[in-house]
């Protein structure tokens, strides 16, 4: 062994020196040679070597037993059909009766088994649709209180079908009165304005009968001016001033009625033209209502002229003749637009009883009447009261 080799150390590991001295302690054979050549070969102790810091360590913390044996499979569960209803039991009517359940047709119906669920259901629901607690039914009002409630809402029922009625029946009046007396006249009325009328009441009447109806319309400006003269003098003087009544004619009549002398009509043109055209022949108040409305309707919607074109060709002249044209062609022989004074007075003289007095054969009241006619005639021209219907008769200066 070279005294001048050292053995190998580990550079990891640090001698501790309290070691040292236990070496020291049991020297070895033969340590004097060896101490001689250690301090021959002095040299320098190195530095001991600085401790590692130790680490932290972690508390140890057992593993957790592995449990090696396998897991039992998932139950496989089938789903639950639900039984299949069983139809109720049939109970007998009087026990249906003390029950108060339902008549025996409602419990004898017979229910459909429920359907089998769906793949859906089963999926949602594999252990089956669960059990929803079915709500109690609520508890029944006694006979007596659903009588009671069935009344009432029938008595509802009852009147409110009654108001209805009631505002049905006011409007449908309402309605009837308004065509009536209002719509059906004035169309009527508004017809009349530029169309002839084809027949009357009175035609029918006499064509009832047996009398053979002579009826042939012509206008105004066809007829003869005298006898629009001797019809206003004959029967209306103030036919171009009034508003379809005249009042003075009126009173007039009532007076001379009321002394008892012959029966005299206060009636004026535009009041027998609405009676003929419109109305039926009768005295009765019920007429002579209906005949002031008509005249203040045609009053308002007619010119005057209108009005006497009307009265001309619907009068009554007797034996079934109806219009100035028919008359003069039956009792003169000549059209209605060539009529003389004198025959157009005869014509006008009869009009208060046309089937009583004749213009072609003419006794002493319809003669002396007739002469009568032809001076007011003259009259009327002179004064120009035939001015709304003749346009001859107006001033120089208005025409």
């Amino acid at each position: 062994m070279n005294p001048d080799e050292e053995e190998p150390k580990n550079e990891g590991e640090a001698t501790p020196e309290d070691a040292r001295p236990e070496q020291a302690a049991a020297p070895p054979e033969n340590t004097e040679p060896q101490l001689e050549a250690l301090e021959a070969s002095a040299a320098p102790e190195p530095e001991p070597l600085a401790e590692p810091t130790p680490e932290p360590v972690e508390a140890y913390e057992p593993p957790e037993p592995v449990d090696l044996e396998p897991e039992p499979p998932a139950p496989v569960y089938e789903a639950r059909q639900p039984p299949a209803a069983e139809p109720p039991p049939r109970i007998h009517e009087a026990a249906a009766k003390l029950l108060h359940e339902e008549p025996l047709a409602e419990l004898d119906r017979t229910y459909d088994a429920p359907q089998a669920q769906s793949a859906f259901d089963l999926e949602e629901y594999p252990f089956g649709e669960p059990e929803i607690p079915m709500p109690e039914p609520a508890p029944r009002a006694s006979d007596r209180q659903r009588r009671r409630d069935a009344k009432r809402n029938l008595d509802l029922d009852l009147g409110r079908i009654k108001r209805r009625k009631r505002y049905g029946l006011f409007i449908t009046s309402v309605s009837v009165l308004f065509i009536a007396f209002v719509l059906a006249p004035v169309t009527w009325a508004l017809a009349y304005l530029f169309f002839d009328p084809p027949s009357t009441v009175l035609m029918m009447q006499r064509a009832a009968e047996g009398q053979t109806i002579r009826h042939y319309p012509v206008p105004l400006n066809r007829m003869s001016p005298h006898i629009v003269r001797s019809v206003i003098a004959a029967e209306d003087a103030n036919f171009c001033a009034h508003d379809g009544f005249d009042i003075e004619a009126i009173q007039d009549a009532l007076e001379s009625n009321r002394r008892g002398r012959n029966l005299r009509g206060g009636s004026t043109i535009s009041q027998q033209t609405a009676k003929n055209l419109f109305l039926w022949p009768d005295r009765g108040w019920v007429r002579k209502g209906f005949e002031t409305y008509f005249t203040a309707l045609i009053e308002f919607m007619w010119p005057k002229r209108r009005v006497m074109e009307a009265y001309l060709n619907n009068i009554e002249w007797g034996d079934g003749n109806f219009g100035v044209e028919a008359a003069a062609r039956a009792r003169f022989g000549v059209s209605a637009g060539d009529l003389t004074p004198l025959q157009a007075a005869r014509l006008a003289a009869v009009l208060p009883s046309p089937n009583r007095w004749r213009a072609d054969n003419p006794g002493p009241y319809v003669r002396g009447r007739a002469s009568t006619i032809v001076a007011r005639a003259r009259e009327v021209r002179t004064s120009g009261a035939a001015s709304c219907v003749l346009q001859l008769d107006r001033p120089e200066s208005s025409r």
